[in-house]
């Protein structure tokens, strides 16, 4: 049975908590050292559909396999419409085509809300899957921030992608001033 996808719910935070301690203890996606507790989830999850951005999960059976959702590139107004993506696979789904379905999804629902730019800052050089990934929907390389980070007794680098979305830069944007 192939997965489906919806919008998260509270009653998700458990897992994605799970799935995102996961990629903190152990992955370079995120540059965060202690994972944050279920509350703490809860109150970004809620930040990020107060600002009207998306949070989707990928689920199959009941089971939770991975989640993304767009957020605020930058706080300030005139960022308004860019959003940076993000994804987290849970470990026993990832290389299943999950990350691309969310990703597809995300791409669809930002260009839905008029969102003109979606950002991909994936940490580390070698997540060689993530930026396949980014590349393969659209995204190109603008740029490699080397050794930002210092994570699991490494330097680590950011890299920096981006996408146009709907009619990108081409037209003013419409998203209403926060």
């Amino acid at each position: 049975m192939s997965p489906t996808l919806r919008p998260s719910t509270e009653a998700d935070i458990p897992t994605i908590t799970a799935i995102y301690a996961h990629a903190v203890l152990h992955g370079t996606a995120s540059f965060e050292l202690d994972p944050p507790l279920e509350e703490e989830m809860l109150s970004r999850r809620a930040a990020i559909l107060e600002g009207d951005y998306p949070y989707i999960v990928a689920e199959r059976d009941g089971e939770i396999l991975g989640y993304a959702y767009a957020s605020a590139y930058r706080t300030r107004p005139a960022y308004r419409s860019t959003v940076e993506d993000s994804i987290y696979i849970a470990p026993s789904a990832q290389g299943q085509g999950i990350g691309r379905m969310l990703l597809e999804a995300l791409i669809k629902e930002c260009e839905a809300r008029d969102f003109r730019l979606m950002v991909a800052v994936i940490g580390d050089e070698d997540s060689k899957g993530s930026i396949a990934l980014h590349r393969s929907l659209g995204f190109d390389l603008v740029g490699i921030f080397k050794g930002v980070g210092y994570k699991n007794g490494r330097w680590l680098s950011t890299v920096l992608m981006q996408r146009s979305l709907g009619p990108g830069n081409a037209e003013p944007p419409t998203r209403p001033i926060p």
